[in-house]
């Protein structure tokens, strides 16, 4: 039986609960780690701006990003210092964290440290990994495949729960609509809304140009504000957001990175419209 809302986190970890009725609540943080000082700079802001907004919170960060363009692209810390470094910020901000897993080995030795498990959207159908996660006893985030249908996702729900994992958010990311571009169909998210669990919206994924810039990938930035409002409007229960101090120096997804300094003014439009929905 699969929860709603799902509960992620633990006491004096700033736990949420996800989904029906419940606050809004924000994933986010920088694409991929890149160093303690700048992870924990990003965090302390998140908190800040998420407290005075009546957001919920959990920090999102990437020790390795292993699908990326190119081999010669940054992959970031690897899992070791990558968990160190979220292990950290758990402690120090007292919120909860996740991270991506892409192996099934990865899948215990993440859940020691992180409330929740990303399952990326290229591997959405991987049963291994989904199963790994499962096991773990840890609140899944499993993100739609860019290629996937919303009624796809019934499959991904059916393998979770098989595998004994209750706690599931399922996040929309864009789907492929041709060669190097995304669009949101936001009739499937509320498809996939029906299908029982809270759902997430990936604002700054949803933007990409996939493999735009030839060996990395393309955004626009300017599209996550919009396309936010428009997931609220729709009823989702968690926005994605990923922000850095200077996109552009980010060394992954720099195109579609919320500047961290407009993150403040973008969360409060969030929750105003959410209210009035």
């Amino acid at each position: 039986m699969l929860n709603n809302p799902v509960e992620i986190g633990d006491e004096g970890f700033g736990k949420v609960r996800c989904g029906n009725d419940e606050p809004l609540l924000l994933i986010a943080g920088p694409c991929v780690l890149e160093d303690q000082s700048l992870a924990f700079m990003i965090a302390d802001r998140l908190c800040q701006i998420t407290m005075q907004n009546g957001v919920q919170f959990v920090f999102k960060a990437s020790f390795d990003k292993a699908n990326r363009t190119s081999i010669e692209s940054p992959r970031g810390p690897g899992i070791e210092e990558g968990l160190r470094i979220l292990s950290a910020i758990r402690q120090e901000f007292k919120i909860p964290v996740t991270t991506d897993v892409h192996e099934s080995f990865q899948a215990p030795r993440v859940a020691e440290v992180c409330d929740l498990l990303q399952i990326p959207a290229f591997l959405a159908r991987q049963t291994d990994l989904l199963l790994a996660c499962a096991a773990t006893g840890k609140p899944v985030n499993v993100k739609k495949g860019q290629f996937m249908a919303p009624s796809d996702m019934a499959n991904v729900l059916d393998k979770l729960d098989r595998g004994g994992c209750s706690n599931v958010l399922m996040t929309e990311r864009g789907t492929f609509f041709g060669y190097g571009r995304l669009v949101n169909d936001f009739a499937g998210v509320m498809e996939m809304k029906q299908l029982g669990v809270p759902i997430v919206f990936d604002a700054t994924h949803s933007v990409q140009r996939p493999g735009g810039l030839g060996k990395s990938t393309d955004g626009n930035r300017e599209m996550v504000a919009p396309l936010a409002r428009a997931a609220i409007a729709v009823g989702v229960d968690a926005v994605f957001m990923e922000t850095h101090p200077n996109p552009d120096q980010s060394p992954s997804d720099g195109p579609n990175l919320v500047p961290l300094d407009r993150m403040d003014t973008l969360v409060g439009q969030l929750v105003r419209l959410r209210l009035a929905s």
